[in-house]
């Protein structure tokens, strides 16, 4: 029993860095990355599709993305996407068969605001790693409660609980930190 709810706040805590990887990868950093866009869904034939699935994104240059949408007709589209987009601040341009995403310089300003905007996703994290400590502490509290397992092997249970908590929470910092160093680099 101690084994399997270990095994599950693992899984959720996990789950936690990806997400939080997969949000900060999305992040403009001032140089050009298809992750920045790759998500942004475009209404295709009545269903919101993401923009990876109905077009080729590329990086030719370091400052500049390419989106080459399969149909024409979709252009428009992609382009009223990514200026909707406020995270992102780009103002695309097109030739009539694809699109160009300059990546301006940014600012010491925007750099900041994209820093705090980084630090809110990995509190964002640190709460669904809580959540998931708070969830798995239930679950031995319960199987106490049940009988299934003695109070010192819930103590135990919930010790090392706290230890997979420190190291995500960690982790989680060390991501951010890596990424507010990148955000930041000039």
């Amino acid at each position: 029993m101690l084994e399997e709810v270990l095994a599950e706040v693992n899984s959720a805590m996990e789950s936690a860095i990806e997400a939080l990887r997969r949000d900060l990868s999305t992040i403009r950093t001032g140089r050009a990355s298809t992750a920045m866009v790759e998500n942004l869904r475009i209404d295709y034939y009545g269903n919101q599709s993401p923009l990876s699935q109905v077009a080729t994104l590329s990086v030719p240059e370091p400052r500049l993305i390419v989106i080459k949408p399969w149909e024409a007709n979709l252009i428009p589209d992609i382009e009223d996407a990514i200026r909707a987009e406020k995270n992102l601040g780009l103002n695309p341009s097109n030739d009539g068969s694809v699109v160009r995403l300059p990546i301006p310089e940014l600012t010491e300003e925007r750099r900041r605001d994209i820093t705090k905007i980084a630090k809110n996703r990995g509190e964002d994290a640190r709460v669904a790693v809580r959540h998931a400590r708070k969830d798995g502490n239930d679950m031995l509290q319960d199987a106490q409660k049940e009988g299934e397992i003695s109070e010192d092997e819930s103590r135990s249970g919930q010790d090392s609980i706290q230890k997979l908590t420190d190291e995500f929470t960690e982790t989680i910092d060390q991501i951010t930190k890596n990424k507010e160093a990148e955000i930041m680099e000039v």
